[in-house]
């Protein structure tokens, strides 16, 4: 038989947006889980984006064109950090090809410049301040 699923969103049940100051993009920001709605009703300061496989498309660009997308249609123009976690082909691509609309937008892409050592592992760090 075939596929009944309906091509709704169903990461983000219906009700009003939510405001959150730190938010970790679920699932390595794959489209699976994540769309428009998702950016629409979960309102950050700050999301976290993980993802560091090309092959599985993590991060995906159409996550992070759905940021874009559900964040002009918030009422207000807060501030939004993106904090990658990895530098990636696709965020730099999207950085790039969007970075006009994210500073319309009001969001700012942060790129990691600390690192921390720790015994025999380091690896790229940031600080919020909330």
């Amino acid at each position: 038989a075939g596929n009944s699923k309906s091509s709704k969103s169903t990461a983000v049940p219906p009700g009003p947006p939510m405001y959150l100051d730190l938010v970790y993009i679920p699932n390595h920001s794959n489209r699976k889980n994540v769309d428009v709605e998702f950016f629409k009703r979960v309102r950050s300061s700050y999301y976290v984006v993980s993802g560091n496989d090309f092959a599985a498309e993590e991060p995906s660009r159409a996550v992070l064109d759905s940021l874009l997308e559900g964040k002009a249609q918030w009422d207000s123009n807060m501030q939004v950090t993106l904090i990658p976690t990895h530098d990636s082909e696709v965020m730099r691509e999207w950085y790039q090809d969007t970075h006009e609309k994210q500073q319309d937008l009001n969001i700012m892409v942060l790129a990691s410049s600390s690192t921390v050592v720790m015994q025999d592992e380091s690896f790229p760090a940031c600080k919020i301040e909330l």
